[in-house]
């Protein structure tokens, strides 16, 4: 059984300013790009807030 796990980090940069703004971009971007993953364990990419400074990561884990 995977698993998918979506940090982020809501203490820091623009996600510690606009917490739901922040959010909702973060999850927009990546639910536009799925088509772009098998979505296999192993698979993953970090996330960027809107400064373009990484605040988290998504992954399928086994």
């Amino acid at each position: 059984m995977a698993k998918f796990l979506l940090e982020v980090t809501l203490d820091d940069g623009a996600v510690a300013a606009d917490p739901v703004g922040e959010l909702q971009r973060i999850l927009r971007y990546w639910g536009g790009n799925l088509h772009h993953y098998a979505l296999r364990p192993g698979d993953g990419a970090a996330l960027h807030d809107s400064g373009y400074e990484e605040v988290g990561r998504w992954s399928v884990v086994p």
